[in-house]
């Protein structure tokens, strides 16, 4: 699994301000204010879902945490995740990037978030459509401990089909997830967390946007 729920070794809940939260949302003011914040809630938009298809990609091999710090620096060296700028980068913006401490600097995940660029900027419908079409529309079960969080599912699954069988680089399963996740296509904050309450319906449906 990746993403912050990955931390499994974690108790079920922690607090820090007398609201009970899952217990990744803790640990570093950061994490308090994603889980509070972001985590969850669903997101729209296609640079914005770029640039979270992007940092989940940045995220392989890191803690999540480590993302959220360099968040600001990532956005200033990718001016934005505006699609169509990122698109038209060239060997010069990759030299930048590779010369930038201030960001991951990882030559092939840098190549893959441009190449992504190019593709989403070609896409008919727009990057938000796509990824959004794979959201479930089925409730389920709210989960009770991380370990009832799956490290991916058929949705995922699919959507990571999807996007490679387009030339997408970076993305499989389980970053597929940690996206569906992040961007609140689905809802995995556990039933006793405070966040749990705020939304009942499938993140999908009309009712919960």
């Amino acid at each position: 699994m990746t993403g912050p729920a990955a931390e499994r070794d974690l108790p079920t809940l922690a607090t820090v301000d007398d609201r009970p939260r899952c217990a990744w949302g803790l640990g570093a003011p950061e994490y308090v204010t994603y889980h509070d914040d972001e985590w969850g809630r669903p997101l729209h938009g296609d640079d914005a879902l770029f640039e979270r298809l992007c940092l989940e990609a940045f995220q392989s091999g890191l803690s999540w945490l480590t993302i959220l710090r360099k968040r600001p620096a990532f956005r200033e060296a990718f001016h934005g995740f505006e699609i169509e700028r990122v698109a038209a980068f060239g060997d010069r913006d990759v030299e930048r990037l590779l010369g930038d401490a201030s960001i991951v600097r990882n030559r092939a995940k840098i190549a893959a978030a441009i190449s992504n660029a190019r593709l989403a900027a070609d896409l008919d419908d727009g990057l938000d459509e796509l990824l959004w079409s794979f959201a479930p529309t089925e409730p389920r079960p709210r989960p009770i401990a991380i370990g009832d969080i799956p490290a991916l599912t058929a949705e995922s699954t699919t959507m990571a089909k999807a996007l490679k069988r387009q030339g997408f680089r970076f993305f499989g399963p389980t970053t597929a997830y940690a996206l569906m996740q992040a961007t609140g296509m689905v809802d995995d904050h556990l039933s006793s967390c405070w966040r749990a309450p705020e939304r009942a319906t499938p993140p999908g449906s009309e009712a919960a946007k």
